[in-house]
């Protein structure tokens, strides 16, 4: 006996939600899809590069990482190729809608960025509601079985 939800099932799913959430992210913050990337292992995240630069880091650029942990995080590359370092974290909501996370970008560009170190909130949550939130956000293409699988017909 195979049970029905295998961890293949979960990343697909993960997969296919974070995808189109990280798109729409993207779109809401002023960048294409080439802009985002997903990261399958542990903990689950996501990066989306920034055309933002902030006052107190004129020569750096920014990005925005998210992960099943701790949800959406600002951060600056560093020139080193290191680790980013994360500026602030939105906190709230591990799935906030694409808009809220385009007003968190707006109002630290607005501030020229925080000046506190952040603290990282503890967002997790039962792992199969965050599958289905982020669901709602799978694009055409994945429901289809993907950008290479075609339905035929």
């Amino acid at each position: 006996m195979i049970p029905l939800l295998t961890g293949i099932d979960r990343e697909y799913g993960l997969l296919c939600g974070l995808t189109g959430y990280l798109a729409a992210v993207g779109a809401a913050v002023g960048v294409g899809d080439e802009s985002c990337t997903v990261d399958l292992g542990t903990p689950v995240s996501g990066y989306v590069a920034l055309d933002v630069r902030l006052a107190r880091h004129p020569g750096r650029d920014m990005a925005l990482l998210w992960d099943e942990h701790h949800g959406w995080a600002f951060a600056m590359e560093t020139h080193s190729g290191e680790d980013l370092l994360v500026l602030a974290y939105l906190g709230g909501d591990l799935v906030p809608v694409p808009s809220r996370v385009s007003r968190f970008v707006a109002g630290l560009r607005s501030t020229g960025g925080p000046v506190a170190a952040p603290v990282p909130p503890d967002l997790r949550g039962d792992p199969g509601e965050l599958v289905a939130r982020l669901l709602r956000y799978r694009r055409d293409e994945w429901a289809a079985g993907g950008p290479f699988l075609r339905r035929a017909g």
